[in-house]
């Protein structure tokens, strides 16, 4: 192997997230904050997503895991070095349901 010669492999499983898909990704896993919410307790709460129902995500945080509504909240999700901030109303649906229902709310957003 040439010394100047640098191999990185690339996982073709990773998603390209970007901010106009993220609301067609899984969210399981992904870093998020509550960037805003309807309930002051939970603004501003860190961590990783470790589940995910209709209503809500539940968020792993250093305090212990918290439940948070979707359509009462805005989240900033981190993927790698890129932030995509979404409004839960764009995700309150089952995941399942994601490629579905998320396409309306897909063609709105902006890259």
């Amino acid at each position: 192997m040439d010394g100047d010669c640098v191999h990185v492999k690339k996982d073709l499983n990773m998603p390209n997230y970007n901010n106009k898909n993220i609301v067609l990704h899984e969210l399981v896993g992904l870093r998020a904050e509550v960037a805003d919410s309807r309930d002051i307790f939970k603004k501003g709460i860190k961590g990783r997503i470790i589940e995910e129902t209709k209503n809500t995500l539940l968020i792993e945080t250093k305090k212990g895991r918290v439940r948070v509504p979707k359509a009462a909240s805005t989240f900033k999700f981190v993927f790698g070095k890129s932030k995509f901030t979404v409004d839960g109303s764009e995700i309150n649906f089952r995941p399942y349901e994601r490629l579905e229902k998320g396409f309306k709310f897909y063609r709105r957003r902006r890259l």
